[in-house]
């Protein structure tokens, strides 16, 4: 059971940190791509938690928004 409760921890501890650096890449970069509106530091703040726990949907529309003319 040691073994499975592991595995578990490094898979969460991946996530969260693939996460983080998504969501980071995306708040300072990737944002403006996707909203048209300009976003203040105060929005890209509050845009980071979601970004980093939800970041494969967060890459899937960074990436789809750029292959849009």
């Amino acid at each position: 059971m040691d073994i499975l409760a592991t595995i578990l921890f490094a898979v969460l501890v991946s996530y969260v940190a693939i996460g983080l650096l998504a969501g980071l890449a995306f708040v300072v970069v990737g944002v403006a791509r996707v909203q048209p509106a300009p976003v203040t530091i105060g929005a890209r703040i509050l845009l980071l938690p979601g970004a980093t726990a939800l970041w494969p949907l967060v890459l899937a529309r960074w990436f789809s928004s750029q292959r849009a003319p």
